[in-house]
């Protein structure tokens, strides 16, 4: 079974990569290898759903440029494939003299992105919001909803009407690469591949070392857990509300989300995930402690890490870190919603790599982290990985 192109990973980014080849190179054997028996079971169906406006990154980033560009992109797939879109915009909302200093840097940064912010003021996001508080907020008209698994689906219904391939059940479980091929080793058999390119997710890592590739992180699982509100809350907020982020931190806080399908969500919080994924078992917290890098991401954000497992244990501090700017909710108002794993890319020193990170080989593109907004990302972000395949004439 030969192929030009293979994609590892059934995820937004790699069925949004995947399409892409396909539609450039309609006469190519393309072909998504996905380890689930489903698609989008990783983090594509396990997130908020929102479509970021690109506020919070550094200017002149991958993650500043793709995000702009993705959620205009992603606007339109949804209005040509009638994929349900909401844009209710966000508040992201301060309520500390700490949070009010970290808003104005925020808001100062909104305008050098040429994001359409507005001041408002602590009277005015009451009047916007009757069941939010705070000292004041930034209103960031963009930001949009969607199901990121839809339209993960929908990408791979599009690759496969133009001739593209997807097997699914099929873990991969070797890699080997030679001058002329890459020859993939699964639970399925074996696959050979001109070109590889992999979207592995919480396996990024172990992936690229697969093929020889020299990489100084690691993924860490980082767990994100979610409540919903009952059927009683429907009109509590009619905008998406956030926390102001911690500096330093990719992880935007616990925050309020309308979705698509009427609930609203909270969260997620952010707490070390013993497994990466089902089935990880030991191998998993081996890889993670054995990681020098491991130990010093924990002594630099130790209180945060502490903090945030309690919230976790606890459903009222939990609750606390939202009442701070939503006083209405109560206890009985968080029910039970699917948790999700995302994978953080720690650097050796123990940093948190905030931007996107790709690697290669002569033979394969790696993409070795794809934190939030990559799901906003996805499309400028497969436009990106197939522009270097054909610069380097991997096509």
């Amino acid at each position: 079974m030969r192929y030009d192109y293979i994609v590892i990973g059934g995820g937004i980014v790699g069925l949004s990569t995947a399409l892409q080849l396909q539609q450039r190179y309609p006469d190519y054997k393309i072909l998504v290898l996905e380890k689930e028996a489903a698609l989008a079971q990783h983090q594509t169906g396990h997130n908020s759903g929102v479509v970021h406006s690109g506020i919070y990154y550094r200017p002149g980033s991958l993650k500043a440029r793709f995000c702009r560009i993705g959620a205009a992109a992603i606007k339109d797939y949804c209005e040509r494939h009638q994929i349900p879109f909401r844009q209710p915009g966000k508040l992201i909302v301060a309520t500390t003299e700490e949070e009010l200093s970290r808003l104005h840097s925020l808001f100062a940064l909104s305008k050098e992105h040429g994001i359409a912010t507005r001041w408002i003021a602590a009277d005015s996001v009451t009047e916007m919001e009757p069941n939010i508080r705070g000292r004041a907020a930034i209103w960031v008209e963009g930001v949009g909803i969607v199901d990121y698994g839809r339209i993960a689906n929908c990408f791979a219904t599009d690759f496969q009407a133009l001739g593209g391939t997807i097997k699914l059940g099929t873990a991969v479980q070797r890699l080997e690469e030679s001058e002329r091929a890459i020859n993939i080793v699964s639970d399925q058999g074996e696959f050979t591949s001109r070109f590889l390119v992999v979207c592995g997710g919480l396996q990024a890592d172990r992936l690229a070392r697969e093929l020889g590739i020299k990489i100084d992180f690691r993924i860490i699982p980082v767990r994100g857990e979610y409540y919903q509100l009952p059927a009683r809350r429907p009109t509590l907020v009619e905008r998406l509300i956030y926390p102001v982020p911690a500096p330093d931190m990719p992880f935007l806080g616990v925050h309020i989300t309308p979705m698509t399908d009427g609930r609203i969500t909270l969260g997620p919080n952010a707490v070390f995930a013993w497994r990466r994924e089902a089935g990880g078992g030991w191998r998993d917290v081996r890889e993670s402690f054995a990681f020098p890098g491991f130990w010093r991401m924990g002594a630099k954000y130790w209180r945060f890490a502490l903090a945030e497992t309690y919230n976790s244990l606890s459903r009222r501090a939990y609750l606390s870190t939202v009442q701070k700017y939503c006083p209405q909710l109560t206890l009985r108002d968080l029910l039970p919603h699917p948790s999700g794993v995302r994978a953080q890319a720690v650097a050796n020193d123990g940093s948190l790599i905030h931007d996107f990170l790709f690697a290669e080989s002569p033979r394969s593109l790696h993409v070795c982290n794809a934190p939030s907004p990559a799901a906003t990302s996805a499309i400028p972000i497969g436009a990106y990985l197939c522009d270097k395949l054909t610069k380097s004439g991997r096509y």
